[in-house]
Protein backbone atom coordinates (compact mmCIF):
# COMPACT_ATOMS: atom_id res chain seq x y z
CA UNK A 1 0.00 0.00 0.00
CA UNK A 2 1.33 3.47 -0.96
CA UNK A 3 1.97 6.67 1.34
CA UNK A 4 -1.06 8.32 -0.10
CA UNK A 5 -3.31 5.04 0.35
CA UNK A 6 -2.20 4.97 4.18
CA UNK A 7 -2.41 8.70 4.44
CA UNK A 8 -6.40 8.30 3.22
CA UNK A 9 -7.28 5.50 4.85
CA UNK A 10 -6.08 7.04 8.50
CA UNK A 11 -7.84 9.90 7.07
CA UNK A 12 -11.04 8.16 6.75
CA UNK A 13 -10.83 6.26 9.78
CA UNK A 14 -10.40 9.41 11.84
CA UNK A 15 -13.25 10.76 10.48
CA UNK A 16 -15.12 7.89 11.91
CA UNK A 17 -13.51 8.37 15.37
CA UNK A 18 -14.57 12.13 15.38
CA UNK A 19 -18.10 10.90 14.32
CA UNK A 20 -18.37 8.61 17.02
CA UNK A 21 -16.89 11.32 19.61
CA UNK A 22 -19.68 13.96 17.82
CA UNK A 23 -22.48 11.29 18.73
CA UNK A 24 -21.56 11.39 22.43
CA UNK A 25 -21.97 15.10 22.10
CA UNK A 26 -25.42 14.46 20.59
CA UNK A 27 -26.73 12.13 23.31
CA UNK A 28 -25.58 14.36 26.14
CA UNK A 29 -27.51 17.85 24.35
CA UNK A 30 -30.40 15.66 24.11
CA UNK A 31 -30.12 14.05 27.32
CA UNK A 32 -29.41 17.41 28.90
CA UNK A 33 -32.52 19.52 26.90
CA UNK A 34 -34.54 17.26 28.80
CA UNK A 35 -32.99 18.04 32.62
CA UNK A 36 -33.41 21.94 31.30
CA UNK A 37 -36.96 22.05 32.36
CA UNK A 38 -38.06 24.31 28.98
CA UNK A 39 -34.56 26.10 29.87
CA UNK A 40 -35.20 27.17 33.33
CA UNK A 41 -32.32 25.64 34.94
CA UNK A 42 -29.40 26.95 34.62
CA UNK A 43 -26.76 23.91 34.46
CA UNK A 44 -28.42 21.78 32.81
CA UNK A 45 -28.99 24.80 30.20
CA UNK A 46 -25.05 25.34 29.87
CA UNK A 47 -24.54 21.54 29.30
CA UNK A 48 -27.19 21.55 26.47
CA UNK A 49 -25.51 24.64 24.76
CA UNK A 50 -22.09 23.30 25.00
CA UNK A 51 -22.95 19.72 24.35
CA UNK A 52 -24.64 21.72 21.47
CA UNK A 53 -21.65 23.20 19.89
CA UNK A 54 -19.20 20.61 20.82
CA UNK A 55 -21.21 18.29 18.84
CA UNK A 56 -21.73 20.67 15.38
CA UNK A 57 -18.03 21.31 16.11
CA UNK A 58 -16.86 17.46 15.69
CA UNK A 59 -19.38 16.59 13.64
CA UNK A 60 -17.80 19.01 11.17
CA UNK A 61 -13.95 17.75 11.99
CA UNK A 62 -15.79 13.99 10.83
CA UNK A 63 -17.31 15.23 7.62
CA UNK A 64 -13.19 16.78 6.49
CA UNK A 65 -13.28 12.76 5.58
CA UNK A 66 -16.65 11.16 5.49
CA UNK A 67 -19.79 11.84 3.22
CA UNK A 68 -22.19 14.43 4.60
CA UNK A 69 -25.36 11.93 3.88
CA UNK A 70 -23.34 9.19 5.48
CA UNK A 71 -22.18 10.56 8.26
CA UNK A 72 -24.85 12.70 8.98
CA UNK A 73 -27.12 10.20 9.02
CA UNK A 74 -25.09 7.74 11.06
CA UNK A 75 -24.99 10.89 13.84
CA UNK A 76 -28.00 11.06 14.12
CA UNK A 77 -28.90 7.34 14.47
CA UNK A 78 -25.95 6.76 16.76
CA UNK A 79 -27.69 9.88 18.70
CA UNK A 80 -31.35 8.09 18.41
CA UNK A 81 -30.33 5.24 19.42
CA UNK A 82 -27.94 6.36 22.74
CA UNK A 83 -30.61 8.62 23.36
CA UNK A 84 -33.49 6.33 23.64
CA UNK A 85 -31.10 3.93 25.32
CA UNK A 86 -29.89 6.05 28.04
CA UNK A 87 -33.22 7.81 28.53
CA UNK A 88 -34.57 4.06 29.72
CA UNK A 89 -31.78 4.82 32.27
CA UNK A 90 -31.36 8.32 33.27
CA UNK A 91 -35.31 8.96 33.09
CA UNK A 92 -36.84 5.48 33.32
CA UNK A 93 -38.54 5.64 29.63
CA UNK A 94 -39.93 2.29 28.69
CA UNK A 95 -38.09 -0.01 27.17
CA UNK A 96 -40.17 -2.13 24.45
CA UNK A 97 -39.36 -5.13 21.92
CA UNK A 98 -40.50 -2.58 19.41
CA UNK A 99 -37.90 0.17 20.13
CA UNK A 100 -35.04 -3.02 20.32
CA UNK A 101 -36.30 -3.63 16.46
CA UNK A 102 -35.76 0.14 15.54
CA UNK A 103 -32.04 -0.03 17.09
CA UNK A 104 -31.05 -3.43 15.32
CA UNK A 105 -32.17 -1.55 12.06
CA UNK A 106 -30.77 1.75 12.73
CA UNK A 107 -27.27 -0.13 13.79
CA UNK A 108 -27.40 -2.47 11.21
CA UNK A 109 -28.10 0.53 8.74
CA UNK A 110 -24.71 2.32 10.16
CA UNK A 111 -23.07 -0.26 9.69
CA UNK A 112 -23.86 -0.73 6.15
CA UNK A 113 -23.12 2.54 5.86
CA UNK A 114 -19.85 2.59 7.33
CA UNK A 115 -19.10 -0.39 5.29
CA UNK A 116 -20.33 1.39 1.70
CA UNK A 117 -17.47 4.14 2.70
CA UNK A 118 -14.58 1.80 2.87
CA UNK A 119 -15.50 0.00 -0.46
CA UNK A 120 -16.01 3.30 -1.93
CA UNK A 121 -12.73 4.66 -0.39
CA UNK A 122 -10.88 1.52 -1.76
CA UNK A 123 -12.40 1.54 -4.90
CA UNK A 124 -11.45 5.20 -5.05
CA UNK A 125 -7.74 4.32 -3.97
CA UNK A 126 -7.60 1.33 -6.77
CA UNK A 127 -8.85 3.60 -9.69
CA UNK A 128 -6.40 6.54 -8.58
CA UNK A 129 -3.01 3.52 -8.30
CA UNK A 130 -4.31 1.91 -11.71
CA UNK A 131 -3.05 5.34 -14.26
CA UNK A 132 0.20 5.21 -11.77
CA UNK A 133 0.28 1.36 -12.76
CA UNK A 134 -0.28 1.72 -16.80
CA UNK A 135 2.72 4.71 -16.89
CA UNK A 136 5.63 2.38 -15.70
CA UNK A 137 7.35 0.76 -18.33
CA UNK A 138 7.55 -3.27 -19.10
CA UNK A 139 10.56 -5.08 -17.55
Amino acid sequence: MSAPQQAGSRSANTGWAWLLFSSLFEITFALSTEATDGFTRLGPSLLTVAAASCGIFTLSQALKSVDVGVGYTVWAGIGGVGTVVLGTVVYDEPMTVWKVLAFVLIIGGALGLRISDTVAAKKKAAAGAEPARAAQPAA
